[in-house]
């Protein structure tokens, strides 16, 4: 794939499937919260397909366009958290941790959709016009969604990986761990600004997770997106 893009060309590739990435990620959790009872999400409209009811200035727009536009580092962002009251749920522990995890598990459906675009455009044989573009904006799409899966897998709060562990944790224990809440985003702020050998630390700990997850699509796919 040719990396010598513009920094138009680069975003005009990136930016549906960072979109819909982030914010489909937040719809599903809002579906299986109302699947599960809470209604919250439904009733402000946020199970809407419409990016523009989920769309974050900051995190959607601002943070992943300039990480694109500086390059190297690790590709993230958010969108507007879906609201999810807890107190709906017949299994409040046991749910939440369902509505957590559907956020991950939706990137993972994501990403096996643009890599078979991916694999259908490279298929064409097009090193140029819309085909070829199509194959860019595949392998952008797996790329992102498999960033956002594994990042929110982290079991850090607010993480969805936090929620998940809380769910299986006994009581008493994921009521300390839920503590660290407080602390968290800037947590995380700072294993993505503090560098370490030309890269942040967040970038150092999702290497191997991401790298193995992209492996793992590509070959169940057939595909080979270098």
């Amino acid at each position: 794939m040719d990396s010598s893009l513009t920094i138009v060309q680069t975003i005009a590739v990136w930016a549906l499937p960072v979109i819909f990435a982030i914010t489909l990620h937040e719809v599903a959790h809002g579906w299986v919260a109302r699947y599960l009872g809470d209604s919250t999400a439904h009733k402000l409209g946020r199970l809407s397909l419409n990016p523009l009811r989920h769309v974050d200035p900051v995190g959607t727009v601002l943070v992943p366009g300039m990480l694109l536009a500086l390059g190297g580092g690790f590709l993230f962002g958010w969108a507007k958290p879906v609201p999810v009251d807890w107190r709906n749920f017949r299994k409040p522990r046991t749910d939440m941790a369902l509505v957590a995890v559907a956020g991950p598990l939706s990137n993972l459906a994501m990403a096996l959709c643009w890599g078979l675009l991916f694999k259908v455009a490279l298929g064409t044989g097009a090193q140029e016009g819309i085909w070829y573009g199509m194959a860019l904006m595949g392998r952008a799409g797996m790329m992102i969604n498999i960033s956002l899966m594994v990042l929110n897998l982290l079991p850090l709060p607010p993480l969805d990986g936090s929620r998940v562990l809380m769910g299986v944790l006994p009581p008493r224990a994921a009521f300390q761990y839920a503590r660290i809440e407080r602390y968290g985003m800037m947590i995380l702020i700072l294993l993505v600004v503090i560098p370490v050998d030309g890269s942040s630390i967040l970038s150092k700990i999702l290497y191997w997770p991401f790298v193995l997850s992209f492996v793992g699509i590509s070959h169940l796919l057939g595909i080979n997106p270098v």
